[in-house]
């Protein structure tokens, strides 16, 4: 895997002033090494300190919920990319019938009709002439949000009111699981090919879309607004949190996907050669991701006589809002269109199949007899349940149970949590001198954190300006816990269920007397055993 939703996350850190990632970057390093040393699964690998193995459980579980409403975005994309291999695409115009009498396009606003009128609570409204209709400014939406909303979601009104599946995006939900698991049926031989054309080719159209990015109207204005740091926004403790999650996610760390993939090199393997230049080439992808979003978003600025900031939108407002509406005034729109919609494709099913490697790869180096010799069935389960569960996300009121899982199930507080423990059952429990021992009899020789719970600050997740009732703030509450819980809850069934006195059970679950020669052993054990599953 080389890189994760690379647009993403780039976008994604420029808008919450995320200036930090890149001082961030390298302390993340040594975790990457840490799990690409590993040679055996995300649950067994905690041999090394068996108490924290509810780590292993806990990044399952996550990875679990990743796999149910990551996806999703990768079949909003199919959506949009085939509702694009059409004469024109279908967002520019508000005479579709999802569109309302609300309905103006941002470009053409300025020729309209307008005037301020005088409240009588001495406050003044603007009014534009629409359709027939004296319609208030602030009323006024365009045919690009009405095609995400009333078209593509068909949003309802609330978590409330969840409404019915839609059968058009349950279709490409279908089509891209139909694909995640050909891509990972066979192993990860078979895998490492796909990667060949799935990481490499998002390069081409990142390229093709940089090119005719800057040299649009306005795109020196987006890349002087992504260069420039707001170091006013040091002072929030939120940034430092989102800088490190991010480099978390677009690294793959905590949810066993470097230690699955990890586990099937050699011991002698050059991990930190390999940790160098991925991390490299993973941050400077996103960089240069970057300038090809924001000189976009300088184009739509432009043509909308706004500032950047004002134009610029995170999360799903990216790819589904903002550069939808920047193709429009691209000649050839379809064409633009569909080369961003397959690159995202391309590059949500790189992190897609790799964080499914993980989550498979774990649960059969820990069962092996059960699920070893029916690999592909398991695979055809765990993927056929996975699509049934992420139906509720593409529902009329998915997008509401999407954003919950993305805020709590799979957010960063609980990936910290979980590789803090990570760092504590390495640094403390292994011990940082046994852990560089290893990495030195590995490749030959030694190479040469920031962790924020801000429970104070904290704020309820929104979509847009609809505030989420209390039961599903506790649904997403739950669904976090049931990833974190795991660590604390096998902790304590470890040590019940551990014979011995104290400090017996100290040294077979927390500080293991092993040295590097034995555990490594151990761990060969344990992987001749699985030998099978590694074709």
């Amino acid at each position: 895997m080389i890189v994760a939703s690379i647009v993403w996350c780039s976008f994604d850190s420029v808008c919450n002033g995320d200036e930090l990632t890149f001082q961030v970057c390298n302390s993340r390093v040594l975790l990457f090494i840490c799990q690409l040393m590993m040679t055996i699964g995300g649950l067994g690998v905690f041999k090394i300190a068996p108490i924290f193995k509810g780590i292993g459980y806990a990044a399952a579980v996550m990875s679990c919920w990743m796999n149910v409403y990551y996806i999703v975005i990768l079949a909003w994309a199919i959506f949009y990319f085939f509702m694009s291999m059409r004469a024109d695409v279908p967002w520019r115009t508000c005479s579709n019938y999802w569109n309302t009498k609300y309905c103006v396009n941002p470009y053409d606003r300025s020729s309209l009709l307008c005037w301020e009128q005088y409240n009588q609570n001495n406050t003044i409204t603007k009014y534009c002439a629409v359709n027939q209709f004296n319609i208030s400014l602030s009323d006024l939406t365009d045919p690009v949000k009405e095609f995400w909303e009333r078209r593509a979601l068909q949003i309802s009104d609330g978590i409330e009111h969840i409404g019915t599946v839609r059968w058009e995006l349950a279709g490409t939900l279908l089509l891209v699981w139909i694909l995640c698991y050909f891509c990972i049926w066979k192993g990860v031989k078979w895998t490492g090919k796909v990667v060949y054309f799935t990481a490499l080719f998002p390069y081409v159209l990142l390229t093709i879309l940089l090119i005719r990015g800057v040299t649009l109207p306005g795109a020196m204005e987006g890349i002087r607004f992504y260069i420039s740091p707001n170091l006013s926004k040091l002072r929030e403790s939120e940034v430092w949190i989102d800088a490190v999650t991010q480099i978390f996610f677009s690294y793959g760390l905590g949810l066993g996907t470097l230690v699955a993939l990890g586990s099937y090199n050699k011991f002698t393997n050059n991990v930190y050669k390999d940790a160098l230049i991925v991390c490299s080439v993973n941050s400077s992808t996103s960089m240069f991701a970057g300038f090809v979003i924001f000189s976009v978003v300088g184009f739509m600025a432009h043509e909308q006589q706004k500032p950047v900031a004002e134009v610029a939108a995170s999360g799903p407002g990216l790819a589904f809002l903002a550069y939808p509406s920047a193709v429009l005034q691209l000649p050839g729109a379809p064409m633009w269109s569909c080369l961003f919609f397959f690159m995202l494709l391309l590059i949500g099913l790189d992190s897609q199949f790799c964080t499914m490697e993980g989550f498979i790869t774990a649960v059969i180096d820990e069962w092996p007899h059960l699920f070893r010799r029916k690999k592909e069935i398991f695979i055809a389960i765990v993927c056929g349940l996975s699509y049934l569960v992420g139906l509720s996300c593409i529902t009329q009121g998915g997008m509401y149970v999407f954003q919950i899982l993305d805020s709590y199930a799979v957010s960063g507080f609980c990936l910290l949590f979980l590789i803090f423990f990570e760092c504590i059952a390495i640094s403390w429990a292994f011990g940082v001198n046994r852990f560089y021992d290893g990495i030195k009899e590995m490749i030959g020789y030694y190479p040469t954190g920031v962790f924020i719970f801000n429970l104070v600050q904290w704020k309820p997740v929104k979509y847009l300006d609809y505030e989420y009732p209390l039961w599903s703030h506790l649904f997403g509450w739950f669904t976090a816990l049931s990833s974190m819980l795991c660590i604390p809850g096998y902790m304590i069934y470890a040590w019940m269920t551990t014979p011995g006195d104290r400090q017996a059970k100290i040294r077979a679950l927390v500080r293991i007397s092993d040295d590097v020669p034995t555990v490594r052993a151990k761990m060969q054990a344990a992987t001749i055993t699985n030998t099978e599953v590694k074709v």
